[in-house]
């Protein structure tokens, strides 16, 4: 039976659709959860069963350690003292394509943050490679496996969908939507971090 193609088919015409909906406001508060274990044995078993994998909640300091395209590994744990974007993002998200640029930018530019966009789409590794080739960005960049999706984090609804995590590892804020680097760094600010450079004026 195919059944299984179908449930993706359908669950890939839902996320198109959130992600030409038109977005939530800039943030949202998260509701992060401790529940994330049997999240992620939900997940675990939505894989085995061949069907794409839900997790329904996201834990207040999650673990995230992944494989990126570029051969290296990130792992979350080795970025304590620094703020992390983790970006939920697909190739066939226009808005997502159009937040690219300026995340690279605030990656390069704030040295006390640091992005990782995590593509959440079924694609190959060199299909990957080559549309970054036409879309580089300076920040990792990894394929999320939709039937074994990272455990500590809720599957995104709709995308793009950003996380903020602090330098202590817990969730700061959620963002659904696209987000500007404005609205990551006022987050930051908000959460006791530091402002923002301001802007020379000439």
């Amino acid at each position: 039976m195919k059944a299984w193609r179908i449930s993706l088919a359908m669950a890939c015409i839902a996320m198109l659709g959130a992600c030409q909906r038109a977005p939530s406001p800039a943030g949202e508060t998260p509701t992060p959860s401790t529940a994330a274990p049997a999240a992620a044995a939900t997940a675990a078993a939505a894989s085995t069963a061949g069907q794409p994998a839900q997790v329904s909640a996201t834990q207040d300091m999650p673990a995230l350690a992944i494989d990126t395209i570029d051969g290296k590994r990130f792992d979350l744990a080795q970025h304590r003292g620094r703020w992390v974007v983790v970006n939920f993002w697909a190739t066939w998200c226009g808005p997502c394509l159009k937040e690219m640029p300026a995340l690279s930018a605030l990656d390069t530019m704030r040295e006390y943050i640091d992005v990782v966009g995590l593509a959440y789409e079924d694609t190959t590794p060199e299909e990957m490679r080559a549309f970054l080739k036409k879309h580089p960005v300076s920040y990792p960049i990894a394929l999320i496996d939709v039937y074994a999706p990272p455990g500590d984090f809720e599957t995104p609804a709709g995308l793009p969908t950003t996380w903020l995590i602090r330098p202590d590892g817990k969730i700061a804020k959620r963002f659904i939507g696209p987000v500007e680097p404005h609205d990551i760094e006022a987050a930051i600010t908000a959460a006791g971090g530091p402002a923002p450079p301001a802007d020379k004026a000439g």
